[in-house]
């Protein structure tokens, strides 16, 4: 048996469990931080989930990359899968993923090329905003001089950055938050030139079918 079979058997074998890791580790993380009047024990638990999370995630990397036999190469073409290894925010991404997996799984996808990258560039908002509204909440809101006091400063502020529009109304003031800024706004531009690019793809061939549809002489 070849490593390709062999890593793509892992890969289909891991795919819910990875999924259901994303899951707790966003819901245990959710807890933790909006949770104030949790006692000692419940945070623990939540953080051993968090850990417990990453553990599986970095065997399931470990293994990946042994089976892929390219060495350092691995790190560089799994570029996406190294940064949800390091980055906690990123590994609701793995949800993501696996929808797509699915979709494919099935045969050929219900949906059409743009709409599934709306649909994954949706999704993808929706966990990095709900993700990055928990971090920054977490280190601002007993921050001095913070003007994100309450989770509901956090969420707008996360949707105005992720939408690139940025009010000013409220900003981080901590290096973490900042920190956590950027990423939000690398995401964003992303998410918003994937969108577009498929929506003005889209449009064109609406209007190259129209023409082709349209009767001679008109």
């Amino acid at each position: 048996m070849t490593d390709d079979s062999r890593q793509a058997r892992w890969e289909n074998r891991t795919q819910a469990p990875l999924a259901v890791a994303s899951m707790l580790f966003l819901a245990a993380y959710a807890v933790r931080v909006l949770a104030s009047g949790l006692p000692p024990a419940g945070r623990t638990a939540c953080l051993a989930v968090i850990f417990a999370a990453w553990a599986v995630f970095a065997v399931d990397y470990a293994v990946r990359w042994r089976l892929s036999g390219q060495g350092p190469r691995f790190v560089r073409t799994h570029w996406l899968d190294t940064l949800v290894l390091v980055l906690p925010l990123l590994r609701p991404l793995r949800i993501v993923h696996i929808y797509g997996a699915v979709q494919h799984r099935r045969g050929k996808p219900r949906l059409a090329l743009h709409a599934r990258v709306v649909t994954y560039a949706g999704l993808s908002a929706l966990l990095l905003g709900f993700a990055g509204a928990l971090a920054v909440y977490q280190h601002e809101h007993a921050a001095r001089g913070a003007t994100i006091r309450t989770f509901g400063d956090a969420v707008w502020w996360t949707s105005a950055t992720l939408a690139t529009v940025g009010y000013g109304d409220v900003t981080p003031v901590t290096a973490m938050g900042r920190l956590v800024a950027v990423g939000l706004m690398a995401c964003g531009l992303a998410l918003l030139g994937a969108v577009t690019g498929s929506f003005s793809s889209w449009l064109l061939q609406v209007f190259a079918r129209e023409d082709d549809e349209r009767p001679p002489g008109r």
